[in-house]
């Protein structure tokens, strides 16, 4: 039997990706009733999906992480059982590859009406508006910081969150999303981005063109060092 921390984990995350990358189709593919509706929708919809995510992790019995970067910066510096951490990454991952394939099957006829294929690869995984290495790994870096930096400040123990930590955790995503979403999209973890990329590939999707793999390190790598740096930070001064 899988233990409550692994569904916890897999349930929140794929429930994060439905909501999240759910609102990204109501707005980017054609014929929806959510077409065009802009990036506020966007961002409002991903901190409701970080709201369930966490809220269903925590009362399954995970940690409400539902993030790589946070899970490996947390056991990096002793902040989280170390036992605990490849079963989480692989709940994060699966529940990210699974949540993503939902949103696909209910989009199904909206991905056959959309030639656009960097908004159906907009739908699983981000990319930049401006495409810089640098610049685009300091924007993904620098947002995951704040997330972590904010988690550590708002509650009571980032390494494992409470159900009424969901709401501040996603009030501090929409500020995020607002504020530096624009540059890449984003991503601020590693599951969001690599698992519906991976998704992207694998899944029969008419037209779908290419998953921009050149892109695909910077939303995994910049959220982990973000991560880090957070905890590090955060854990001298405090």
């Amino acid at each position: 039997m899988l233990p409550n921390s692994f569904i916890g984990e897999f349930i929140g995350t794929a429930l994060l990706l439905i909501i999240g990358n759910g609102v990204v189709a109501n707005v980017v593919l054609n014929k929806t009733k959510g077409n065009n509706s802009g990036w506020l929708v966007i961002t409002l919809g991903w901190a409701m999906a970080v709201f369930l995510g966490v809220y269903t992790s925590v009362k399954l019995g995970g940690s409400g992480h539902l993030n790589p970067a946070v899970t490996i910066a947390m056991t990096a510096l002793n902040g989280f059982d170390s036992h605990l951490l490849i079963p989480y990454l692989i709940a994060q991952f699966t529940g990210a590859i699974v949540g993503t394939t939902i949103v696909w099957i209910a989009y199904k006829q909206h991905f056959d009406e959309t030639n656009d294929t960097a908004a159906k690869l907009a739908v699983f995984c981000t990319g930049p508006a401006i495409r810089n290495s640098f610049t685009n790994f300091f924007t993904e870096t620098l947002g995951t910081f704040i997330l972590v930096f904010g988690v550590m400040a708002m509650t009571p123990s980032a390494a494992t969150l409470g159900t009424l930590d969901a709401l501040p955790v996603a009030l501090l995503l929409l500020g995020i999303g607002l504020s530096l979403g624009g540059p890449t999209g984003y991503a601020i973890n590693p599951a969001r981005d690599l698992g519906p990329r991976i998704a992207h590939f694998i899944l029969p999707i008419k037209n779908k063109g290419n998953s921009d793999w050149s892109y695909s390190w910077i939303p995994v790598v910049g959220p982990i060092l973000g991560a880090l740096l957070a905890v590090f930070l955060y854990t001298s001064i405090a």
